[in-house]
């Protein structure tokens, strides 16, 4: 999920709660379910690196696995009869969403900021360290996805205008609006915002009162439903103690790979595990509980406040680079993976029967972690590609920019400036709109076309709400899914192509 998607449940009625002792749930290593997970996988982790690279942002793909699961279900046969339970369709969309988040946020986004600053010898190693931390609905899905390969064929954005049927209102057309104003600020007022480091500022500004918000929020409701709903504290603590052992495991390997024990003393070598560590573990636990309470995780603009603090305790930009990648990576998966056990928690009969509950958590895990080592190998192959057409997600730039600009008083200057009116913006809309957020991610995109787009596909939702009602919602998110993964997989797939070398 990006810091656009909000969480969206498996379509159908509530279901009837199992009896103890009398299901057993699923299994992710069923023959049929488990080759069907690892195409849904490929395509999400497609989906997931496409859009990354062509917006900056990862819409939730979790439809897109439940309706396919439906679609099957509908064909004749007994191995077609298992896609028919609610709890299969779970796990598809569950598989789906970790593959597209695991691709994109997870690892595709860490490797671009060495990628940018000139250190190739230094993607194995983040990657490494990424890897280790993370039937008319179905025929208007196929619609869709023929739809948004037409339209990708004739370069229309289609994955840009998918998104305004699926998401936030108000905070795409700050998307949008940004997006218009970075393609036109050049041709029209003779302006380069991105020499004046206007994205760059203000991604800053709404990205320090996104963690306010976010704080506050945590703060009105904390002593809510998340304290009543904590059952267990002994296993919490269990676990939150056995991540933070795990991220400094992981931060000790990546500065050994990333060649650090050579270039920092030994106090500032240990600074460096214990604040990667610290880094990724608040990144984790602040965009997993904003997505909990508000809907939407600011996973960009936590990992861009760690960035900066880094830069104010001293570290050289390689330790930058291979910190803001881990601190990064670590967010979307966590908020992610909790909208799906939401989900399944819901189907599963919201834990009338914790047997059946614990199972089908187990479940989901495989799901996921099926759906990560189906993402690396494919980022793997699929990265230098991208790179070597200086492809990146587009909010890398603003990491290296400002690493680069650390020592740099007039960059600096301009970062502060531009920093304000964003986090006014940011303030105004709240924590759950994230207008501040959308606006500077928009402003990163040199692509008016997408603008435009957005702002079409807004219009053309708000026209169709009035004229058909809520009703008309459904048919509205799994046409916008087909646009998604039409554009997405033409896009992949015309990109791989261009970096064949042509026969002489």
């Amino acid at each position: 999920m990006s810091d656009l998607s909000r969480g969206t449940a498996v379509p159908g009625g509530a279901p009837p709660t199992p009896a103890a002792g009398t299901q057993q749930h699923p299994s992710t290593f069923a023959p049929a379910t488990f080759v069907f997970l690892v195409i849904l996988c490929l395509f999400g982790a497609v989906i997931g690196v496409q859009l990354i690279l062509q917006l900056g942002i990862t819409p939730n793909t979790s439809i897109i696995g439940a309706l396919v699961a439906m679609l099957l279900a509908r064909l004749p046969g007994a191995i077609f009869a298992r896609y028919r339970s609610i709890h299969v369709q779970n796990l598809a969309q569950s598989a789906i969403s970790a593959a597209t988040f695991g691709a994109a946020n997870s690892l595709l986004l860490p490797i671009g900021v060495p990628f940018l600053l000139g250190r190739a010898d230094l993607i194995l190693p983040m990657l490494v360290g990424a890897a280790l931390s993370m039937l008319r609905r179905a025929a208007l899905l196929v619609v869709g996805l023929l739809i948004g390969i037409a339209g990708s064929w004739f370069k229309i954005p289609m994955s840009a205008f998918g998104v305004a049927f699926i998401g936030n209102v108000w905070a795409l057309t700050m998307f949008g609006i940004g997006l218009l104003i970075r393609g036109y600020a050049m041709p029209v007022a003779g302006v380069d915002i991105a020499k004046l480091y206007v994205p760059h500022g203000a991604m800053v500004g709404a990205g320090l009162v996104a963690l306010i918000q976010v704080a506050l929020l945590i703060a009105r409701r904390g002593t809510g439903d998340a304290v009543a709903a904590a059952t267990d504290d002994t296993r919490m603590r269990q676990a939150l103690g056995l991540g933070t052992i795990g991220y400094m495991a992981i931060a000790v390997l990546i500065a050994v790979m990333g060649g650090l024990i050579a270039e920092l003393s030994p106090g500032m070598l240990i600074a460096f595990v214990v604040y990667a560590a610290f880094a990724a573990f608040v990144h984790e636990l602040i965009v997993g509980i904003s997505a909990m309470h508000a809907g939407w995780f600011p996973a960009f603009a936590v990992a861009l406040i760690t960035l900066i603090i880094g830069i104010l305790l001293g570290f050289p930009p390689v330790a930058l680079a291979l910190l803001v990648g881990f601190s990064a990576s670590t967010g979307p998966a966590f908020a992610d993976m909790g909208y799906d056990l939401r989900a399944g928690y819901l189907l599963r009969g919201e834990g009338a029967n914790p047997a059946f509950e614990l199972a089908g958590r187990k479940q989901q895990l495989y799901a996921a972690m099926l759906a990560f080592l189906i993402a690396i190998p494919t980022v793997y192959f699929a990265y230098p590609g991208y790179f070597s057409q200086d492809m990146v997600p587009p909010v890398d730039r603003v990491y290296v920019a400002t690493i680069k600009a650390g020592a740099t008083a007039d960059v600096a200057q301009a970062l502060l400036i531009w920093a304000i009116p964003a986090a006014i913006i940011q303030w105004l809309g709240g924590p759950s709109r994230q207008l501040g957020i959308l606006l500077a991610t928009g402003l990163l995109i040199p692509n008016p076309m997408a603008g435009w787009a957005v702002l079409v596909g807004i219009a053309i939702r708000t026209l169709v709400l009035r004229w058909k009602g809520k009703e008309a919602t459904g048919s509205m998110e799994v046409l916008a899914a087909g646009f998604i993964g039409g554009d997405a997989l033409f896009g992949f797939f015309d990109s791989v192509i261009k970096t064949v070398p042509k026969a002489k």
